[in-house]
């Protein structure tokens, strides 16, 4: 498997710090696995296989082999599919051999993350799924509702269910929203303001019909059209003309993102696919060898 790198991710600091946390790191009597050292003999060795047990979307393993290599750099790692691949119930897709203590020592971080990210990815996967019967063109975007410290893991989730990212953080891009809007006094203002400071791109939320015009006159880049009906949505799409990107967003669900797709909009954003993923059913069973 190859070195796994995201911009901004430092995976050797993530390993140790969710580790030290496990094994108790800097607190009185922490700093060991006292159930694996007490229970299995030092020269011990294990052979496992990661398995789904659910339809899924696999994301996580490369970080899971990053677990184990990080306590047995020695162990032997064989993965059976790649992160953003489908796989059914029951199917395996990880094999791995080397110290038990370590790999048990291991085991609950390496599942955590790979059951956590490959719920994100297979949320992602059946809203674009459910995205397509609507419009074959419009694109599912994520949002910044992560945990914190996991955005960028997060975000590499929604990637391998299909998704794009939206904006990483509050550095990349502006997004005027209604608090600003406030602030400034109206749409066209707050947005002069973002483009006269040399921001770009430039994102601005409308919730009205009639907030369209100001954006696109005063520079906006990408309209995020807030909490429309797909009449209204719609409707919005034709006054754009094509002038800026369209973005659908606000309580889109699986029911509703076919009909707000279909609108014609470039973009449909959902929050849950971060906020809300259920983690997938991925476990991990050990024998001695």
């Amino acid at each position: 498997m190859s070195a796994f790198t995201l911009p901004g991710f430092d995976l050797d600091r993530f390993v140790r710090e969710t580790l030290d946390e496990d094994l108790g790191v800097g607190l009185e009597d922490g700093g060991r696995d006292v159930t694996s050292d007490s229970v299995i003999p030092a020269g011990a060795r294990f052979a496992g296989v990661m398995d789904s047990r659910d339809a899924i979307v696999v994301a996580g393993l490369p970080l899971a082999e990053a677990f184990f290599r990080h306590l047995d750099p020695e162990c032997a790692i064989e993965a059976l599919v790649s992160d953003g691949d489908s796989v059914a119930a029951g199917m395996d897709v990880m094999r791995l051999q080397g110290n038990a203590r370590a790999l048990l020592t291991a085991e609950r971080s390496a599942l955590n993350i790979v059951q956590h990210l490959s719920g994100i990815a297979t949320m992602a996967r059946e809203y674009v799924d459910a995205m397509r019967k609507g419009s074959a063109t419009c694109t599912l975007l994520d949002t910044r509702k992560t945990l914190p410290g996991l955005r960028v893991l997060e975000k590499y989730a929604t990637r391998q269910g299909g998704a794009q990212n939206h904006r990483m953080g509050l550095w990349d891009a502006a997004m005027i929203k209604d608090n600003h809007v406030a602030v400034a006094g109206s749409v066209g203002e707050a947005v002069r303001r973002a483009r006269h400071a040399g921001v770009k791109p430039i994102i601005c939320e409308v919730d009205r019909l009639d907030q369209i015009e100001p954006a696109i006159e005063a520079g906006a880049h990408h309209l995020l059209l807030d909490n429309m009906a797909p009449d209204v949505l719609r409707e919005a799409v034709a006054m754009v003309k094509g002038r800026t990107a369209t973005e659908a967003s606000g309580g889109i669900n699986l029911e509703t993102i076919a009909a707000k797709a279909a609108s014609g909009v470039d973009y449909c954003s959902v929050g849950r696919l971060t906020q809300s993923a259920p983690a997938a059913d991925v476990g991990l069973d050990f024998t001695p060898v």
